[in-house]
């Protein structure tokens, strides 16, 4: 789909004739859309393979006074079932054009508030002073969310002096909760990774026709960017952290699980033993002619439980 917005005029879908282009949004574009952009304004338009190259060659270049960015690996940090694709940026001094393989928020954002006398330039900027933002936004999420894993995961026994065993499906979910935060963080280091390669690069483009005032917002941008990346490895290693917890605390639940298996099958032992003594039924038994044989045998079951009990008892296990 083919998107354009007009410099002068307001937004409207047009085909690439349109006149007074300042910003062209190719979302899942056809082999006709493209041919007709190439053709109108005599630019070459990377193709999706060429946006998905991960070399920094690859990802920015400058041609005949056109700049070509790329962020090879691009996706929704919320919806983890959507695989990530590759976002183009062609940008020249009086249009650009973003080329695109799925829906983005900070584009949406971008086109809903464009102004109607915008540059190609401006536009730009707007879109990467946009993704920053959402992807301050996203951080902060995953900041909050995790606050809260940890809250559950360490509880403060003056809080709850019972601490109650935790069950193995809660930190099953746990689990899935903080590897699911993971992930996130996962493609929003690469959307960062991403405009902190193509941010400096137009910032620092000998092009006279970015104004000054652009130059400097680019400035600021970049400089988010080094503080969202410094926040972002925190959060990735508080991520690992809260996994290696829930993990060591799934551990410590499972030997908890084997020492109560381990107790009972001591406990149970000896009086296993002592019934199967006296289920020989061999008459030279003397006990079997006691008046309280029955009783002796019985005694002898209950203090073979009870001894090992006071034994792992003292000795701290339960």
């Amino acid at each position: 789909m083919l998107t354009a917005y007009p410099a002068s005029s307001g937004r409207a879908d047009a085909s690439p004739a349109s006149l007074g282009v300042s910003w062209l949004d190719l979302l899942n574009p056809t082999d006709e859309e493209r041919a007709g952009v190439e053709s109108r304004y005599r630019l070459r338009l990377p193709s999706r393979q060429e946006l998905s190259e991960v070399e920094s060659s690859s990802r920015v270049s400058e041609r005949s006074g056109v700049l070509f960015l790329s962020m090879p690996i691009v996706a929704h940090a919320n919806a983890l079932d959507e695989p990530p694709s590759p976002v183009g940026f062609v940008l020249s001094k009086d249009l650009l054009v973003t080329i695109r393989y799925t829906p983005l928020l900070s584009f949406d954002t971008v086109a809903a508030k464009f102004s109607t006398r915008g540059t190609g330039v401006e536009a730009f900027v707007a879109l990467v002073d946009a993704m920053v933002d959402l992807g301050a936004d996203l951080l902060e999420g995953i900041a909050s969310e995790l606050d809260a894993v940890s809250r559950t995961v360490f509880p403060k026994l003056r809080d709850d002096p019972r601490h109650p065993t935790r069950s193995n499906d809660a930190l099953r979910d746990l689990l899935t909760d903080v590897g699911r935060a993971g992930e996130r963080l996962s493609r929003i280091r690469d959307i960062l990774l991403g405009l902190q390669r193509i941010v400096p690069f137009v910032s620092g483009a000998e092009c006279d026709w970015i104004p000054h005032k652009m130059h400097d917002r680019l400035n600021v941008a970049q400089s988010d960017l080094l503080s969202l990346a410094d926040f972002e490895t925190h959060l990735s290693d508080r991520v690992q952290f809260l996994l290696d917890a829930v993990l060591g605390f799934i551990n410590t639940r499972q030997n908890d699980v084997f020492q109560v298996l381990t107790i009972v099958s001591v406990v149970g032992i000896p009086p296993t033993l002592v019934a199967g003594i006296y289920g020989m039924n061999f008459r030279n038994m003397p006990e079997y002619t006691w008046a309280w044989g029955y009783q002796w045998g019985l005694g002898l079951i209950v203090l073979a439980t009870v001894l090992p009990i006071l034994w792992f008892k003292r000795r701290g296990w339960f």
